[in-house]
């Protein structure tokens, strides 16, 4: 067998078959964006001749170092791969055209050294998730958030040491719905588990709960993937910083929390401050 009919069955693939194999990854990429990874997927979107892969191929890198699918692999795959990694690392997307063959006299496109004789175009996109956040303490402020996140299409779960307060009657729409102690969150959430969350904010009726959680959470041995945001006053924050350092917990560390939480529009009611909340996400999202 020669290197050449070698090169022309890699070229050869069905419809069916892409079309299957870019579902998984679709659906791959859907399960990252849940878990709060950022992911840059490249999807065949027309094809000429013979080529790696049809119409409907996806390949698609995450920010948690992993990837799925394929584009038919040899030197087409090397560029989209590339690609798709600068994307990640804030490149934009876009659709470029790749003919495989040795020559090409169209200069809008990009040529590979290939036998395989055909041009794809490939559909270069970046995926952001969505925020999810996690309301720890389930009163009315927590409520009001929770209402909020819907409108906005936002994902949020509720803790609460309180069982009432995390429940689904109160939070029907939330992923997740935690009953435990402060010490037995701490036990169980790890910094990497907690990156399922986009945002952590602390908006307990106890603050005795809060401050056991606070540093409880700014004391684990990784840096949690997470914006962490506090309510309460300026006053609060200085007892509750004091009682950090005496704990340990560093001045970097410290500086990774939000306190008091939202964006200064003189909100006064429950549902104004809820607004102000997710206002300041909004900006933290887009200015990052």
């Amino acid at each position: 067998m020669t290197s050449q009919w070698l090169q022309e069955k890699k070229c050869k693939s069905t419809d069916a078959e892409m079309f299957f194999l870019g579902s998984m990854t679709l659906r791959w990429a859907l399960h990252q964006l849940d878990l709060c990874n950022t992911v840059a997927m490249a999807s065949i979107i027309d094809s000429d001749g013979s080529v790696p892969a049809k119409v409907g191929a996806k390949l698609a890198f995450s920010t948690s170092g992993d990837r799925h699918g394929t584009v038919g692999g040899a030197g087409l795959e090397l560029k989209i791969e590339h690609r798709l990694r600068s994307i990640l690392n804030g490149s934009e997307g876009g659709i470029e055209t790749f003919v495989l063959s040795k020559s090409s006299s169209d200069p809008s496109t990009t040529n590979l050294n290939s036998l395989c004789g055909g041009r794809v175009t490939v559909a270069f996109e970046r995926l952001d998730p969505s925020p999810h956040i996690l309301l720890m303490g389930g009163g009315h402020v927590a409520k009001a958030i929770s209402e909020a996140c819907e409108l906005l299409g936002w994902r949020h779960s509720v803790f609460d040491e309180r069982g009432e307060y995390a429940s689904s009657e109160s939070f029907p729409a939330s992923v997740e719905r935690i009953h435990a102690s402060a010490d037995e969150f701490l036990e169980i959430e790890t910094a990497t588990s907690l990156s399922r969350f986009s945002d952590i904010l602390l908006l307990g009726h106890d603050w005795a709960i809060d401050q056991k959680l606070l540093i409880g959470l700014l004391s684990y041995s990784e840096d949690i993937p997470c914006r962490i945001g506090c309510i309460g006053s300026k006053t609060k924050w200085r007892e509750f910083t004091k009682s950090a350092k005496g704990e340990g917990v560093s001045d970097d560390r410290l500086g990774l929390v939000r306190c008091p939480i939202g964006a200064p529009i003189g909100a006064v009611t429950v549902e104004e401050i809820a607004f102000a909340v997710c206002g300041e996400i909004i900006s933290l999202i887009r200015t990052s």
